[in-house]
């Protein structure tokens, strides 16, 4: 309890722990809610005969961003899914920036990460449920050939697991090396005074690769291989 990173909260003989990254996720998505409604209401108010610009044009290219990651696995299905993808995707984005702000990152978190892989988890069965039809999607856990329906099945309950472990190993892997590096620059400062001081030149570039480059890098991937095998969900012949 001594040395727990985040806040106590006590109902009754209850006590429920809530870890710094849970904080930091929670202050992100009331950010974005927020500014989702603002720029909603600007969206509105705004003269369609006339190209946005400010604000509005950065939510334009945005949402084109968005639109990019998903239409390359859901084609014509894309607006469909375009409000969850793009709500999801900027929220994980900035979650991924965040420690550029010197606070943990929400997605070096575990827990946090296994939820939204279970979230797109439950995305891809329902769709592949309604869209397939329940016997139509269990016949396809048994083909080529039923003998590899336990692999199968076992695939489609691996993909969270996999998804979440990979964004949170790169997370926190970036987020131990930069602590690491940081801890490395104090000890030869005290050693050689004025070089370790010198050495934090670097922390910049070393920050463009492991939090900008990699969080980046990671959000796109994660989002990728779930609209990957959200496209799967849809029967061939559409």
């Amino acid at each position: 309890m001594e040395n727990f990173d985040g806040i106590l909260l006590t109902i009754g003989s209850l006590e429920i722990q809530i870890h710094v990254s849970i904080l930091v996720w929670l202050v992100i998505c009331t950010i974005v809610a927020v500014l989702m409604v603002v720029l909603g209401s600007k969206f509105k108010k705004a003269d369609a005969s006339q190209a946005p610009h400010g604000v509005l044009l950065v939510a334009e290219a945005a949402v084109q961003l968005v639109i990019w990651i998903v239409n390359n696995s859901l084609g014509k299905r894309t607006r469909k899914f375009l409000p969850l993808y793009g709500t999801m995707i900027i929220i994980m984005l900035l979650s991924n920036l965040s420690s550029l702000l010197g606070v943990q990152a929400p997605t070096s978190n575990l827990s946090v990460n296994a939820t939204l892989a279970v979230i797109m988890f439950c995305v891809i069965q329902f769709t592949a449920f309604k869209e397939q039809g329940i016997l139509g999607h269990l016949k396809g856990w048994t083909e080529p050939i039923w003998i590899l329906t336990p692999l199968n099945i076992l695939g489609d309950c691996v993909f969270p697991l996999s998804l979440s472990l990979r964004l949170f190993g790169n997370m926190l892997g970036g987020t131990i090396i930069m602590t690491l590096i940081y801890s490395l620059f104090a000890v030869l400062n005290n050693l050689f005074t004025g070089l370790g001081v010198s050495l934090f030149i670097v922390t910049p570039f070393l920050h463009m690769y492991f939090d900008i480059f990699s969080g980046c890098i990671q959000t796109y991937i994660f989002f990728t291989l779930s609209t990957f095998f959200l496209g799967q969900a849809f029967p061939e012949e559409d």
